[in-house]
Order: structure tokens, then C-alpha cells, then sequence
């Protein structure tokens, strides 16, 4: 198990839907924000799904989610930028088209270290995040080689490999970035501000005591432990590291 990358000059993580990140991997990203790494969001669907409210509008349930979105990334790093590919919630397909607009991406920000779904993950049932996995991988693939979607050089972009991929949501962890509390309490305050998602996601439904709120703390906190556990650290995020150029 391997602990701690150099800290990146820029970071691309890439999320299904707002509030991914976050839950997956806000702490590294608060961690290297700290020591001057610049931090891009990429924001792959719409999240107008995210809610059981049957009679809900899910136009203004869009523009809610990408308030929270920029919220919640400012929260984890006060310069953070956030891309949003608009992909319709529960649609997003790994299409040729969707590739060139990740890499496209990737050839902006030119991030050291790309952060993604694990797509090879067994029995997901999401199909947004397969294909969000999909993307990350297939994207960092055509982002580094000169010859895919060349029409990207019409803009004056160049090729760009990163360094490193770490992949979130994987059930073999080989890498783990470890963080302190600070960095925790800032995933927990960039969580928070996904309201919409407090009762879908993180079992907040009616908390006029504060408790509910309390409990999701409690949880994210026990989550980080346990995965600083199987690097022998006290907190951590967990992940598989992959080399770009294999």
C-alpha cells in the first residue's frame, strides 16, 4: 500500500454527479489546495435525477445543483474552478463525442493528477458511474496521445499526459493519500453544501436537533479512518494508482 503522491501544481478530479467529489475524495483535494495546487471540478451530468420528490422541478433542481456545486468546491479549495459537461442525469454515455469533451478538458487544465470513478468495479449499479469511470480513463488515454481529436490544436491545445490517475470507488486499493482533520472538516463543510442531497444521500431529513447531521459527520469520519487503516495512518482516502503512459 502506497501512501502520499507528490503534492500536484493541479489536480482534475472528474465526478458523475455533483457531490461525488466530494464524498470520494475532498479531503486529498483540500489537502493539496492547502499547498498551492490548483483544483478543477469536472461535473459530468446535469444531476436533475437527485431527488425523490416525484412532483419536483427538475429545471430549478438543475440550477440548484450547480450553485451547490460551486459552493461546495469553494469549500474545499477557495480558487477551484468547475466544468460542468451537462449530460442528461442517468444518461451519460461513454460515446466518442463524450471522450473528446473530457479530453478537452484535461488539454485546458493540464492537471499533474486526474481523479476518477473506478469503472471496472463489480456490481455497480449506477450507470452514470460506469460510464463516468469510463470517461476519466478513455479521456486521459486521448488527452495524451497528439492524434486524437486533433480538432482540440485548432484552439491552440496541445497533447497532455498527467502523471498519475487515481481511481475512487475501487474495490482494491493499492494508494492512499492521508489527510488530517483540517482537510476532513473541510470535505464535511463541502458536503453540506449539497442541501439538496441531505435526504437522498446523507440521511438528513428532518434535523431540527442537529442529530442527523451529527450521525453523517460521524459516518464520514469513521469512513476516513477506515481507510487510513490499510496504510497505517490515522485518516485517509483510498484509491487505485494508475500509470497513464501503460
Amino acid at each position: 500500500m502506497r501512501v502520499d503522491l507528490p503534492t500536484p501544481s493541479s489536480a482534475l478530479a472528474i465526478g458523475a454527479h455533483p457531490d461525488d467529489i466530494e464524498f470520494e475524495c475532498g479531503g486529498t483535494l483540500a489537502k493539496w489546495a492547502e499547498t498551492g495546487a490548483a483544483i478543477h471540478f469536472l461535473i459530468c451530468t446535469d444531476g436533475s435525477k437527485g431527488t425523490w420528490d416525484v412532483d419536483a422541478n427538475t429545471d430549478a433542481l438543475i440550477t440548484r445543483r450547480r450553485a451547490e456545486q460551486a459552493d461546495a468546491a469553494k469549500r474545499i479549495a477557495p480558487g477551484a474552478q468547475v466544468h460542468f459537461l451537462d449530460a442528461v442525469d442517468g444518461e451519460l454515455k461513454n460515446t466518442v463525442l463524450r471522450r473528446g469533451e473530457v479530453a478537452h478538458v484535461i488539454r485546458q487544465t493540464t492537471p499533474d493528477v486526474v481523479l476518477g470513478h473506478d469503472p471496472w468495479r463489480r456490481w455497480r449499479m449506477h450507470p452514470d458511474h460506469r460510464n463516468a469511470g469510463w470517461l476519466t480513463v478513455d479521456g486521459v488515454v486521448a488527452a495524451r496521445d497528439p492524434h486524437y481529436h486533433r480538432e482540440h490544436m485548432v484552439e491552440g491545445l496541445s497533447h497532455h499526459r498527467p502523471r498519475a490517475l487515481l481511481l475512487f470507488e475501487c474495490e482494491e486499493p493499492d494508494h492512499v493519500e492521508q489527510i488530517e482533520s483540517r482537510h476532513l472538516d473541510a470535505k464535511v463543510a463541502a458536503l453540506m453544501a449539497h442541501k439538496s442531497q441531505f435526504e437522498t444521500t446523507m440521511r438528513i431529513v428532518d434535523d431540527a436537533s442537529g442529530e442527523q447531521a451529527a450521525a453523517f459527520r460521524s459516518r464520514t469520519w469513521g469512513e476516513a479512518r477506515a481507510h487510513g487503516r490499510r496504510a497505517g495512518v490515522s485518516l485517509g482516502e483510498a484509491f487505485r494508482l494508475m500509470d497513464p503512459a501503460s
